[in-house]
């Protein structure tokens, strides 16, 4: 019964009685349920009375009036639950139609509902949000210079000048002391780039141990290592030469700038910079040596999948084969972007049969999807919308091995990437399933998922008209894969252009780290005019490596699904509904 009207109806009857209730009846009333009008799940509220209590906990006037003193605290309570269930039916029910937006998305609620053609190299009418490029405290300003420190020292390169000139590094001075001898006296290097002499490789392997004894020690105590990344970072230490750690950094760079990424890491480590230097070069040490991911994943995408596919080799041709299962069927794509300009990846749950593919290719394939996003966030956005349609889902096609693979993508290796998750008219069966999966969620990235049950639930994050007719919306859009076409990776071949533009890579790099150490000498020394100075000449050269990135692209990553659709059209012009615009 719905509160208001029940409580309406009890005080009337208590009035028409002349307050002559009598303590039972109050009794009676206390211990009643109460149930508010339906909610959806996450917003649904079910109020009980306090637990019976003898009413010599109330105040009376005198023992000679009893039954006046019950009837005026019938009436008084009364009128407490009708107001009070008001006021909670209103507050519940404008929570219910406007969900609050996840933390680091409200700053960007002003963003047009849906955004057309997206060109990278432009910013979209929105501010940043807090944490980000262009939306920096001095405190977080600091933390991402100290963070620079630290990954540089890390990469080999000499910071004599900076480390003079302040504290920006949280290393001791005894270690200090203990490191200078060992800092190599040479030029910066990227790609593995400069000398290949003996004595070269022996200054490389002085510079690793260096940073051994230097930065090793740094470790996570707190119990705040749930992927091993503590070892992880030591073992990258002892594995990787400083100029592969450079390397692998700037590849991973890509069009991003190289601030929004190591903002990332800070950021998903609560601004902690020794936590976040250890995410960040356990990743990298993830992305060269385990998965190998820009050497191998982006660079032969479908099409090693598909040369793959027709080998006479068994064991290659199931590898290509089922990679494009997951492509063909469509079990996982990305199309359109939602209220706030995040690219939607849909996946297909149903789609799903753990038998059909091994966990190599699903995990390649998984990864190739996540890369792919990322080529799709265009400035200020940063995070992608994923919604995993439940739609027909059974046991069947639950696999926990991909799932768990998934969390430690973005827990892990993808920080800060996920802006929302929906999950799509789950079915009942899969609470049981959830319950699992929560438990594996870090609190920040369970905070980002909702359960949406129909298409009105969808609007909330995406206009009506964006949500394709499959989940219940207007768009007259489906997924269909177009095959690798021939010839589409010509550009690749031309190693010659490739190595100028490489080359010139390098050389931008080269500047946007001397300008970082730049800025961060004029940080400490105070100096405004030097500062704002740098900050200029830093930002232009920033923009430059991003503008390059994309002209070197055609040549070391292979043409994907979403080059053939006209979504990636090059030169960091992004168009999430080419059809439209023709």
């Amino acid at each position: 019964m719905h509160a208001g009207s029940f409580l309406r109806r009890r005080l009337a009857h208590s009035s028409a009685n002349s307050f002559h209730s009598t303590p039972f009846q109050l009794h009676r009333f206390r211990g009643a349920q109460i149930s508010f009008p339906s909610f959806p799940r996450s917003s649904s509220l079910t109020s009980s009375y306090p637990p019976r209590r003898s009413l010599s906990t109330f105040p009376s006037s005198s023992p000679n009036e009893p039954r006046k003193a019950s009837s005026f605290w019938t009436v008084t309570f009364a009128l407490v639950l009708l107001c009070g269930g008001t006021w909670i039916h209103d507050k519940y029910r404008n929570s219910a139609n406007n969900p609050p937006l996840p933390p680091h998305d409200q700053d960007n609620q002003e963003l047009s509902p849906f955004l057309g053609v997206i060109d990278t190299l432009q910013t979209m009418p929105a501010e940043a949000a807090p944490g980000t490029v262009g939306n920096l405290t001095p405190e977080q300003e600091a933390k991402l210079q100290e963070f620079w420190v630290l990954l540089l020292k890390v990469c080999g390169v000499s910071l004599e000048d900076v480390e003079q000139s302040g504290d920006a590094t949280p290393t001791s001075a005894s270690q200090k002391k203990e490191q200078q001898p060992q800092q190599p006296k040479r030029r910066f290097g990227l790609f593995g780039g400069g000398k290949s002499s003996e004595d070269d490789d022996a200054a490389s392997v002085k510079s690793a141990n260096g940073i051994s004894s230097g930065l090793a020690s740094i470790n996570i105590t707190d119990g705040d290592d749930k992927y091993g990344q503590s070892k992880e970072f030591q073992q990258a230490l002892v594995d990787m030469k400083p100029e592969e750690i450079r390397a692998t950094l700037w590849n991973m760079v890509k069009q991003d700038n190289p601030d929004t990424l190591l903002l990332r890491f800070l950021r998903a480590r609560k601004w902690d910079v020794k936590k976040a230097l250890i995410m960040l070069v356990s990743t990298i040490r993830w992305r060269l040596q385990e998965v190998k991911v820009d050497d191998d994943i982006m660079k032969n995408g479908e099409h090693l999948a598909l040369k793959q596919s027709q080998s006479s080799d068994p064991a290659e041709k199931k590898a290509g084969e089922d990679f494009l299962l997951q492509m063909r069927l469509g079990k996982s794509f990305l199309h359109g972007v939602d209220k706030l300009g995040r690219p939607i990846c849909v996946v297909r749950v149903r789609l799903h049969k753990p038998s059909d593919q091994s966990t190599e290719a699903l995990d390649r394939f998984t990864v190739y999807t996540i890369e792919s996003a990322r080529m799709m966030l265009a400035p200020p956005v940063e995070t992608a919308c994923v919604i995993f349609d439940m739609t027909n889902f059974s046991l069947s096609n639950m696999d926990y091995n991909p799932v768990k693979f998934m969390i430690k993508c973005f827990e892990a290796n993808y920080p800060e990437c996920l802006g929302v998750v929906l999950i799509h008219k789950a079915p009942w069966l899969f609470s049981g399933i959830w319950n699992i999966i929560k438990g594996w969620l870090d609190p920040v990235v369970a905070a980002k998922i909702n359960f949406t049950k129909n298409v009105q639930d969808l609007e909330k994050f995406i206009p009506k008209d964006r949500i394709m007719k499959e989940l219940d919306g207007d768009e007259d859009w489906e997924y269909k894969y177009v095959e690798p076409q021939p010839g589409e990776n010509k550009t690749m071949e031309d190693t010659t252009k490739r190595d100028e533009l490489l080359a010139e890579r390098q050389k931008l790099a080269q500047e946007v780290q001397d300008a970082t150490i730049a800025w961060i000498s004029a940080s400490q020394k105070k100096d405004d005019g030097a500062l704002k100075a740098a900050k200029e000449n830093r930002s232009g050269l920033i923009e430059r490596l991003r503008v390059q990135y994309w002209q070197l692209d055609p040549y070391i990553r292979s043409r994907s699904l979403y080059d053939r659709l006209h979504i990636l059209q090059g030169d960091g012009k992004i168009d999430f509904y080419p059809a439209e615009s023709k």
